[in-house]
């Protein structure tokens, strides 16, 4: 798999990124790096622990990450999640959905970049 198939295979806009980053080596690096952020693994523990704050904090960091790497499927769905949790202090069944969604789509994404490797 190339760099184009992958943004294809998981949802993305190749050419939006690649007009920021001007190289398929640059775009890996970055997204390489994907796989080592903690940012999902802080948003599934402190939404486990009800610690609405941290858990907003984690989902912004997904998004701003997507939406500089133009990952837009997972941007869409973090996106969704973050303004959910903006400003809550309090968990509720509506996150529940949001970050199933979430969850498929970071899947979906670490499964493509792993496909690049």
């Amino acid at each position: 798999m190339n760099v184009r198939e992958c943004y294809a295979a998981m949802g993305g806009n190749y050419d939006e990124v690649f007009s920021r980053l001007r190289t398929d080596e640059r775009i890996t690096k970055f997204l390489f790096r994907v796989l080592e952020d903690k940012s999902f693994d802080l948003l599934t523990e402190s939404l486990a622990a009800h610690n609405m704050e941290e858990a907003f904090r984690a989902a912004h960091t997904i998004k701003g990450v997507c939406m500089n790497l133009a990952i837009t499927k997972l941007f869409e769905s973090s996106n969704k999640l973050t303004e959910t949790l903006r400003g809550r202090s309090e968990y509720g069944e509506d996150i529940e959905p949001l970050l199933a969604q979430v969850k498929e789509d970071y899947a979906l994404t670490l499964d493509c970049i792993r496909a690049l490797q």
